[in-house]
């Protein structure tokens, strides 16, 4: 899970995922998109693909990139898991400040 969040706290790598999210994409598709280097787009790339949130194919000279959408939604179900207990945990403070509120 660390990999993926530092890999998604990038700016540029959310904007990758979210142009691989639906369809795959090649890299030079991709680079398109930006106004920077190949290079650059290509170490976004492996960052994103080392983090397991993009998955590679590759047909002939050309690497295809797209969502991994199990290894986000692992992530999804991990961070809602995180939320939910502190809520949990917020609910009760509140309750129980509240309580102690009407005991003075």
């Amino acid at each position: 899970m660390d990999k993926a969040l530092r890999a998604l706290a990038d700016g540029t790598r959310r904007q990758i995922l979210a142009l691989v999210w639906r369809n795959e994409r090649t890299a030079g598709e991709i680079a398109s998109e930006f106004a920077m280097t190949r290079p650059a787009i290509s170490q976004h790339l492996t960052v994103l693909r080392e983090s397991e949130l993009v998955l590679v194919r590759s047909a002939g000279v050309r690497r295809y990139y797209r969502a991994n959408q199990k290894a986000i939604a692992r992530l999804h179900a991990e961070l809602a898991a995180f939320w939910d207990d502190s809520l949990v945990g917020l609910k009760n403070a509140v309750e129980a400040a509240e309580k102690k509120g009407r005991r003075q």
